[in-house]
């Protein structure tokens, strides 16, 4: 069966069928999966800009990015392995957050100037540590679930719309969950209206601007691996990482 761009013939596969197939890309787009969620966390997070009259948080330049690899990973490879990649990022997630505080926690050597900077930077509250924990799980098993149940609808057709539906759904999930668990109470509840109205705009956005992308990524993937992986039959259960 041929791709939505007529290139290259594909094997059309429900996520059962696909069983213990070898798979040559998936490992490299889980890795970067988490590269990108770690580091939205780690260097995105801590920052809140402002451009044009719009705040944001820094991490809006890239953390979209991981809802790209997650559309790309439901589309190629079935909920189930993207599900799979998100509990290997909520796993990361979680050792960071406590590696951080060991690390911050330990005490400073004698004329080591730079405690306060490094606290600053890498000390996130455990209200922050959970807000993300549980507002990333969420957004993404929401973001794949949405792409997968619609692939099966319009039975492979209009990945733009799929993609760009499946954010709005994911990426809402998410921004309802972070910022008012987050912030809540210290910010002002128009910041936090704010900030979580503007982030979901511009998560959505660039979803939007990213899409020739993901239609070039997908269909070479598609393409490379010889499949594409319909989610008939799946257990779309969020408590698990069985594929």
């Amino acid at each position: 069966m041929r791709n939505e761009a007529g290139q290259g013939v594909i094997d059309r596969i429900d996520a059962v069928t696909l069983g213990a197939r070898p798979l040559r890309y998936f490992d490299f787009f889980m890795a970067a999966f988490v590269t990108i969620l770690l580091l939205s966390n780690l260097i995105g997070a801590a920052k809140l800009s402002s451009v044009g009259g719009f705040t944001f948080g820094a991490g809006i330049l890239f953390f979209p990015l991981g809802y790209v690899i997650g559309d790309v990973l439901t589309e190629v490879y079935g909920y189930a392995r993207a599900r799979r990649c998100v509990w290997a990022g909520f796993a990361a997630m979680l050792f960071m957050a406590v590696m951080s505080w060991v690390v911050v926690a330990l005490p400073p050597a004698v004329g080591w100037p730079d405690q306060k900077a490094y606290e600053a930077v890498f000390g996130n509250t455990w209200r922050i540590v959970f807000a993300s924990l549980i507002a990333f799980w969420a957004g993404e098993l929401a973001n794949s679930f949405v792409l997968a149940r619609m692939k099966i609808r319009t039975q492979g057709r209009h990945l733009w719309l799929r993609t760009i539906g499946s954010t709005i759904v994911g990426q809402g999930v998410d921004s309802l969950l972070f910022y008012p668990l987050a912030f809540y109470g210290n910010w002002t509840t128009a910041q936090v209206l704010t900030v979580m109205v503007t982030n979901w705009a511009m998560k959505v956005s660039w979803e939007a601007i990213l899409t020739p992308f993901t239609y070039l990524v997908v269909n070479t993937l598609k393409r490379r691996e010889g499949l594409d992986v319909y989610d008939t039959g799946t257990n779309f259960t969020p408590f698990s990482a069985r594929l």
